[in-house]
């Protein structure tokens, strides 16, 4: 057999896992064993594959609940980048960050497990900082490009803090009101940013 067809067989060979199903795996474990509790050993034995597999995907056990973080903060920056010019300020990061935190509804209680995990779980709090900073910093650098500001002035980086905690309030409301849709709370709270921006 030739190393050419080797190499077709290899490239057309199924991957291993997925980041889908190693967040199942894991939400499943953290649900029933705590996430404390459960090791990376125990998900990638759930998986079926070994932890050098499992950390190709996932650096951490930590990063798990936040999913596709990177692809995610490149939507969030392509959204707000799309929005018209004439859009209101105030409008144009609601919206964003309103589609940003949009999911099928096929997967709406793997999302309640994840926000679950990343709200209330103490010991996620240390690296949620750091994905915290991480989306405000995608908000502040567009609102600094709007207003022809530093992304460290004062308004980018209040628009950033601020829309950061009203997702998160909208959240924690979603978390305790099961029948409420996501983006009506989203929306809601995020017309707060209006008083911020409105006259941008």
């Amino acid at each position: 057999m030739s190393t050419t067809t080797l190499t077709r067989q290899a490239a057309g060979r199924p991957p291993v896992t997925s980041h889908a199903a190693i967040e199942a795996a894991a939400f499943a474990l953290f649900e029933s064993n705590g996430f404390d509790q459960t090791t990376t050993d125990d998900i990638a034995e759930r998986v079926g594959v070994g932890r050098r597999t499992l950390f190709r995907y996932f650096p951490s056990k930590f990063d798990i609940p936040w999913g596709q973080f990177d692809a995610s903060l490149v939507s969030l920056r392509d959204s707000l980048e799309s929005m018209p010019a004439t859009m209101p300020l105030w409008q144009a990061v609601q919206q964003a960050v309103v589609t940003f935190n949009r999911f099928d509804t096929g997967a709406t209680e793997q999302h309640r497990i994840r926000m679950r995990l990343i709200l209330q779980t103490p010991s996620l709090q240390a690296h949620s900082v750091l994905m915290y900073r991480r989306w405000r910093e995608v908000i502040a650098n567009y609102v600094a490009q709007r207003t022809l500001l530093r992304p460290d002035a004062l308004l980018p980086r209040t628009v950033g803090h601020v829309s950061l905690a009203l997702a998160i309030s909208a959240y924690e409301q979603w978390l305790i009101e099961s029948d409420m849709q996501l983006d009506v709370l989203l929306s809601q709270s995020l017309a707060v940013l209006r008083s911020y921006l409105d006259h941008e």
